[in-house]
């Protein structure tokens, strides 16, 4: 197993707690592959079934959800060690809710559902590693449908800041993705988002160079 596998598989929340030793043991039997998909190549089409247990290696995958208008929602993006869909391994209906596409060239870790099964069966970490994993999937989707059901604009711009500001540590942020995917993310027009944006640098609430975002002030930004 290479050096870039086994880090994905490392910082991958299934494999939480075992050292690389364990995480080796483990699938030194099992039947995997690696499996490599080209920039903007489409993974899953909403309504496919989920087949396999991928887990991200390299490369992002973008997920999103359409409405019949043909207005896009981004749900998630996923990174190395990311899962993708592990809600759907082994429910009823495996049609996959939104389509997957990816964003440059990615590799995933790939094995079947009955694989994990087997795993889990004999693995309590394992076992107990995928059922926190579930119960976060409920808690991050229960603070997306809030945000975007019930946050205005300002409210969905500010969280956006802020989640940024705590992951980097610091009021100096470096946004990643464009303003237009920022926009899609909330399910609102770009125009609104970059209304906001200069609206919050007028009143000196932030300052704005390109993609890097200064917060000057934390308390006006959080009302």
């Amino acid at each position: 197993m290479n050096d870039n596998v086994m880090k994905a598989l490392r910082a991958c929340p299934l494999f939480a707690g075992m050292r690389e030793m364990e995480i080796e043991l483990t699938l030194d039997n099992v039947p995997h592959q690696c499996v490599s998909l080209p920039p903007h190549e489409v993974y899953a089409l909403a309504g496919m079934p989920c087949r396999h247990v991928d887990i991200v290696v390299s490369g992002k995958l973008i997920c999103r959800m359409a409405a019949l208008s043909g207005k896009q929602v981004e749900v998630s993006r996923l990174r190395s060690g990311n899962l993708v869909a592990p809600a759907f391994f082994f429910s009823k209906d495996r049609c996959l809710p939104v389509s997957v596409e990816t964003e440059g060239a990615v590799e995933l870790f790939r094995m079947k559902p009955e694989t994990l099964k087997a795993l889990m069966d004999t693995d309590e970490t394992l076992r107990m590693n995928f059922i926190r994993i579930l119960s976060n999937i409920d808690v991050f989707l229960t603070k997306k449908m809030k945000i975007l059901s019930l946050f205005t604009v300002r409210e969905k711009v500010a969280y956006l800041l802020l989640e940024r500001a705590g992951e980097q540590g610091s009021d100096e942020i470096h946004l990643e993705r464009s303003r237009q995917e920022i926009a899609d993310s909330f399910g609102i027009q770009k125009f609104s988002l970059l209304r906001v944006l200069s609206g919050l640098e007028k009143e000196g609430t932030i300052e704005i160079h390109g993609k890097n975002i200064r917060i000057l002030n934390r308390r006006r930004l959080s009302l």
